[in-house]
């Protein structure tokens, strides 16, 4: 991990740039900078956040497109210290944050991004009870924005296609439908150079 400088990145607040490289030399996990937009708060992960998050994300309603069941307490905490620890591949960054709502005080979701050569693959999810908010618009474009400062070329996503309010966080991120797809998912890109 490179420390490259710290600038803005939203009023009044700050975070630290890294220079995001495939030629890792270290061996130390890399942790994600806050990002701050209007509303919300992008921190960091944390293993700390598991049990919170837990609840966030409790709604099996939540699994109807990506399969799978909601995490216990327990295996979400076991998922959040492999998270955080960092990718096994050192060509490959693994950056997650939680969604923190200012006004509420309260964890509402998550956004990440697995950066590998120069490309960023993105994904999101708000827990039920924050959604229809634009809480995954806000938390998604703050994340590509954050990007657009980082040695990405391009941001991926993979939705459903029958998934309609992802596709329209994606939009609104400027990311476009293409025509392929990957395990029944169709791909969404921007390129940021």
């Amino acid at each position: 991990m490179d420390l490259v400088r710290k600038r803005p990145i939203a009023k009044d607040s700050w975070a630290i740039i890294w220079r995001v490289t495939n030629d890792r030399t270290d061996s130390r996990p890399t942790e994600a900078p806050p990002i701050a937009t209007a509303r919300l708060d992008l921190l960091p992960l944390r293993v700390e956040h598991a049990a919170e998050m837990a609840e966030v994300l409790a709604d099996p309603a939540l699994h109807t497109f990506i399969g799978g069941a909601p995490y216990s307490p327990e295996a979400l905490l076991a998922r959040y210290e492999r998270l955080v620890a960092g990718s096994p591949d050192p060509a490959e960054r693994w950056l997650n944050w939680v969604i923190f709502v200012r006004d509420e005080g309260c964890l509402a979701g998550t956004v990440q991004a697995t950066v590998a050569n120069h490309t960023a693959e993105i994904a999101w999810v708000v827990g039920t009870l924050w959604q229809g908010r634009g809480i995954a618009t806000e938390a998604t474009r703050g994340l590509v924005g954050w990007l657009r400062t980082q040695p990405v070329h391009t941001v991926i996503a993979h939705i459903h296609p029958d998934h309609h309010a992802s596709a329209a966080v994606a939009t609104s991120a400027d990311l476009t439908a293409t025509d392929q797809w990957h395990d029944g998912e169709v791909r969404w890109q921007r390129p940021l150079q």
